[in-house]
């Protein structure tokens, strides 16, 4: 199918950006590398009157470092993430999950931005925002606030973003030297949505892991922080029995759909063989 007809706008500055937003309301989207609004405005699942494109915008996109934080502007694209030696030196999840989106094609338009904050539950980068405890810096007009990744997502293509406001950065505590981590992701072929993933970030010393942080990627009608699954494994060497508990604490909050994918049974059951190949690589990767 072909889009309803829409009326196109490609603002220079932000300033014009939050003017287009402020003139046509409701009926105006934002989009930026299209990836994930485009498909659904041809099944007229999305039917914005207004399009605006943000791909002019150069003060959302870079990534630099500050004292204890990464900030990534929200066009940066998913082929920047991969071949940005700062984020492979400090934060290596994000090449990581980078490189099994889709395809080169897609990567060399798909943003971060764009990514995080359509709230498709299909979409890899929010749950790995969830794993790093990112936070969403949003900007209106009149004013800015941050958003929890962890707060962020409502239900189904429902997020906190409010229609005057669009993301423009992304700010990432900078891991801990030798820490691991690991995006585990099980799909039917290259380019598709996961039957289900993983992420994981985790500390050990001593032997313990003192930190864990895991999300869930297209077993719900959001990503899923698996809070009691990462708790599952504080304190303990993440030996079988801890990652056993781990994955069974994450199988309980999993509320996949049955689809192409495979059924509710073993969305769910490859959710959990996710968490444990995350787990065992993110603690082979630990320091």
């Amino acid at each position: 199918m072909i889009p309803a007809p829409f009326a196109y706008h490609r603002p220079r500055s932000l300033d014009e950006t939050f003017g287009l937003l402020a003139q046509h309301g409701e009926d105006a989207r934002v989009v930026a590398g299209g990836h994930s609004l485009i498909p659904m405005m041809k099944l007229r699942l999305a039917r914005p009157e207004h399009l605006v494109d943000l791909r002019d915008l150069e003060d959302l996109r870079g990534i630099r470092s500050e004292p204890d934080a990464v900030i990534i502007g929200a066009m940066t694209t998913q082929h920047e993430l991969i071949g940005s030696e700062l984020l492979a030196g400090i934060c290596p999840i994000m090449r990581e999950t980078a490189l099994q989106i889709a395809d080169p094609q897609v990567r060399y338009c798909g943003t971060l931005g764009g990514n995080v904050a359509n709230g498709d539950p299909g979409n890899d980068m929010p749950a790995v925002m969830m794993a790093l405890d990112a936070r969403y810096r949003l900007k209106r007009r009149d004013g800015e606030r941050e958003v929890a990744a962890r707060d962020f997502y409502r239900g189904v293509y429902s997020t906190a973003l409010q229609p005057d406001e669009i993301l423009v950065s992304i700010s990432i505590r900078t891991p801990t030297e030798g820490h691991g981590y690991a995006y585990e992701k099980q799909k039917r072929k290259v380019g598709d949505y996961a039957t289900a993933a993983a992420a994981v970030m985790l500390e050990m010393a001593g032997g313990a892991c003192t930190s864990a942080a895991i999300a869930l990627t297209n077993v719900g009608e959001t990503p899923l922080f698996a809070k009691a699954a990462g708790d599952a494994v504080l304190g303990t060497a993440i030996d079988d029995a801890a990652i056993s508990e781990a994955v069974r604490c994450a199988r309980a909050i999993a509320n996949p759909s049955a689809d192409g994918h495979g059924s509710v049974e073993f969305r769910t059951h490859i959710a959990g063989v996710m968490v444990r190949r995350a787990l065992m690589r993110a603690k082979e990767r630990a320091v």
